[in-house]
């Protein structure tokens, strides 16, 4: 079983390794020495992978990723990919109008006196 303690002191290698927790979650440790967790199912008869995250400064605890293994789990015995919803989650974010988008968009096909355009083109 993984602890922070061990998740500190794992090395880098010349090709990535597993280093195995518990439940089926394991650490994938990349010759740069980024740790991701990680975690193998089968859906309707096919392997796949899902990565929770980075492990370390900016990324994701090794209890956050155990939580979302949980949640995983859960998506799988109710029939969902988590690895595909992941991907749709992220398609959707990225397909999603910025607020910043619509000002401007709403901004192009408003009415506005002349003196009020300029300043809207400059931001003020």
């Amino acid at each position: 079983m993984l602890t922070d303690t061990k998740l500190r002191n794992l090395k880098p290698q010349d090709k990535l390794y597993k280093v195995n927790d518990r439940d089926g979650l394991y650490g994938a440790v990349t010759p740069a020495g980024a740790i991701s967790f990680r975690y193998n199912y089968s859906i309707n008869g096919r392997q796949e992978t899902i990565t929770f995250g980075r492990y370390g400064v900016g990324g994701i605890t090794l209890s956050e990723a155990r939580e979302q293994l949980g949640e995983a789990k859960k998506m799988i015995a109710a029939g969902k990919s988590p690895a595909k919803e992941k991907a749709r989650d992220k398609a959707r974010v990225k397909d999603a109008e910025t607020f910043g988008a619509w000002v401007d968009k709403w901004l192009r096909g408003y009415q506005m006196a002349d003196s009020t355009r300029g300043h809207a083109a400059l931001g003020l």
